[in-house]
This record gives C-alpha cells, structure tokens and sequence, in this order.
C-alpha cells in the first residue's frame, strides 16, 4: 500500500497550496475539507488489497465529483467504520442468547424484585416497566472493555497528561495501538445542540468562558462533551442533566427547572435521554489537544450524521439532542457501490443525530491524538495558541 499512499500524499499536498487554503472563507475551508476526507476515507477503505487503478479511481473523482457527492462518500466511509465499531462492542458487551433467555425467565418470576440498575441510573422513580428498556451485559469494567476493543479493533484510546510543553495543556487523548490514514478514532460525545437552541447552552451568550469542551460544526450545530466528561462503568438512560453545568443565564423569556430549561409558557424543551453505553472507549474526541508551535496535526474534524433507525448501533453514539423529537433534522443520504462510485436510487428521507469524529491524516502509532483547533476570534484566542500552517 506505500505506493498508493504516496500517490494520496501528492495530491494533498497539491490542495494544501490551493488558493482554497489561503482565503478565510468557512465555505471553501469546508470544501477543502470533504476533498480531503473523501481521500483519506476513500483511501483507508481501499483496504491491504488495492490496486493502483483503484487510487487513481479515487484521484480522479476528488477533482470531478460534486461537493454533494463527496460528502455522501464520506458519509458512507464513515458509517461503515462506525458500523464495525458498534459491532466489536456487540461482541464484547453484549450476553448469548442462553444468558438472555435465562434473564427472561426471570424478569417474569412472580417474585422478581421490582428494583433494577436502570431505577439506579434515573435517581430511583423509574416505573417497572422500563426494566426491560436497559437490556443487560457483561459486568465488564470501562478498562476491561477498552483493551478487549484493542485486541478486536487493533486500537483503543486512553486519556492521561498530555505532552504538549505549556501548562494549560492538561489532559490529552492518546492512541493506544495502531491506526492507517483514513481511520475514525474518535467521537465527539456529549449534547448537542442545533442553532435554534444556542440560548439553553449553559452559559449563554458567553458559553465558552467556564467551558473548552464546545465544539460547532460547520452547519452550526455545538456539541458540548461536558456532561459526558470521561465516560462510565455501566449502560444506562444518560440523564445529562443532572451534571453541574456552568451557570446558565436566564433570559426575560424563559426560566430553568430541574437543570432543563423551560419557556414561560411551560412547554418542555430540552431533557431528552438516551439509552447509552457509557463504557465507549472512543468517546473522548474532546480531550484532543491543539499541537505546540513545531508539532503537526494528525487527526481532523469529521461531521457525522448517525442515522437514527439504526437502533442497535444507538447506544454506542455518546450523544443526545437538545430540544423536542419533532425538531429533529433529516437528511437524504445514499448508497455509494464502491467500484462504480454511482448513487443508488434507494434514497430516502432518514433522521439523523449531528455529531463529529476524528480522523486520522496519516498513520497513527502509540501516540498523542493532535487537532487543529483554528481559532480564529482575536478577543479569546488563549497564548499558548499557534496558528497551524495548513501546507505542512
């Protein structure tokens, strides 16, 4: 694969000099970015047993294909990816099916105790028959899960102090393991929160003075991985609010109940819960750290569109949304054959949750994950910030 890779490197180097790259414009920055995405995705999908035809296949569709049609590629790389992750999981978490019926049988006891690690999670006044919601698995600690993930997936990640020289820096992510270019290593976890609901971020308007755990995607959305700071031991109904948030201020027009917010006249907003698995070992995209002045980025930002009817796979995406399930956005996305690069005619509308993920701009060895934040408000940019020059 070195040949094909070195022939990916050319051509990403030929759109890191583009007048694409020098301009400050988010919309041709965003363009520049799916080109890339859709190399390296593309790349890393190719697999050990490609062919040069293959690579200039990829090549020649950057520079033709619509920005539409890159991004449903993208899309697809990535769910694929994300698809395979869920299934690891599966595989370490989930009980066989003897264990399950046995469970059955006694969920229908007549003596079966009505209290339940799910009546834990939501403070104790969860109703029966939300039991059978929380389906249980393995008793298996968050760093039992994180290595046996290595041992299936080749890679895992782990959070500890970073190596960046300046004393903000604090904790940093760190791949543990091996991971090729084009790999999703990362998602970013937490609530999200579309542009009509920016007033409820905690904090509002000035939301990132008490937190550096926000982060918007290009569409406008803001994801905030506070609340899920570094993760769990157990699956559970994420009850969000219930983490000590910044100090939200109340505006003239609405007021705060029971950490979610409420408009005068009293219609619900916010507080939706999701069954999750906190144990995720790839949840942890918001500790990447901004590389010092001399070090290079080796992850990128990534929008992700989850589908929502892929229930399975639900509990493995570490994000909620905030605001009401009517307002939940959808996007058409279709199905890539890889070879033809040909859209399917089976399109159709689907919900999706907005998130992001990290991934990898070249391969990736035991080391510390570094982001671009490109931080670009003058009044906030920190000191210790160092632009990062977007043709190295």
């Amino acid at each position: 694969m070195a040949f094909l890779f070195h022939k990916f490197q050319e051509v990403v180097k030929i759109l890191a000099k583009s007048p694409t790259f020098a301009r400050e414009s988010r919309l041709l920055q965003f363009e520049a970015d799916i080109n890339l995405l859709f190399l390296y995705t593309s790349y890393n999908r190719l697999g050990g047993n490609a062919e040069e035809a293959d690579a200039e296949e990829i090549i020649d569709m950057a520079n033709k294909a619509s920005l539409a049609d890159q991004q449903k590629q993208v899309h697809e790389n990535v769910h694929s990816q994300v698809t395979n992750f869920c299934r690891y999981m599966d595989d370490i978490l989930l009980l066989d099916q003897k264990v399950k019926d046995n469970q059955a049988i006694s969920l229908t006891a007549p003596n079966s105790s009505p209290h339940s690690e799910l009546s834990l999670a939501v403070g104790g006044n969860s109703p029966l028959q939300d039991h059978t919601a929380v389906p249980e698995t393995k008793a298996l600690k968050f760093r039992e899960v994180s290595q046996r993930l290595k041992d299936l997936m080749g890679y895992t990640l782990e959070v500890k102090p970073s190596q960046i020289p300046h004393e903000d820096a604090g904790k940093g992510l760190f791949l543990q393991g091996e991971v090729n270019i084009g790999s999703v290593i990362a998602i970013y976890p937490g609530v999200v929160y579309p542009p009509a609901y920016y007033h409820y971020i905690p904090g509002y308007p000035s939301v990132d003075a008490q937190n550096s755990h926000l982060i918007t995607r290009y569409d406008g959305t803001v994801i905030n991985a506070q609340p899920w700071g570094a993760g769990g031991e157990s699956r559970e109904i994420w009850d969000w609010t219930s983490f000590p948030e910044p100090t939200h201020t109340v505006q003239a027009d609405e007021k705060v109940s029971d950490g979610v917010n409420m408009p005068l006249d009293g219609t619900h907003v916010g507080g939706n819960h999701e069954l999750l698995e906190r144990r995720n070992p790839l949840a942890f995209a918001h500790f990447a750290n901004h590389p010092a002045k001399s070090m290079v980025p080796n992850v990128m930002i990534c929008p992700y569109d989850f589908p929502l009817l892929e229930k399975d796979m639900r509990p493995y995406i570490p994000n909620v949304s905030f605001g009401n399930d009517d307002e939940t956005d959808t996007r058409r996305f279709g199905s890539f054959r890889f070879k033809s690069w040909k859209p399917s005619n089976n399109e159709s509308n689907v919900p999706v949750l907005k998130t992001l993920v990290l991934v990898a701009t070249r391969a990736i060895c035991d080391e510390e994950i570094l982001l671009n934040y490109r931080l670009s408000n003058s009044d906030h940019i920190p000191s210790w910030y160092t632009p990062v020059d977007e043709e190295d």
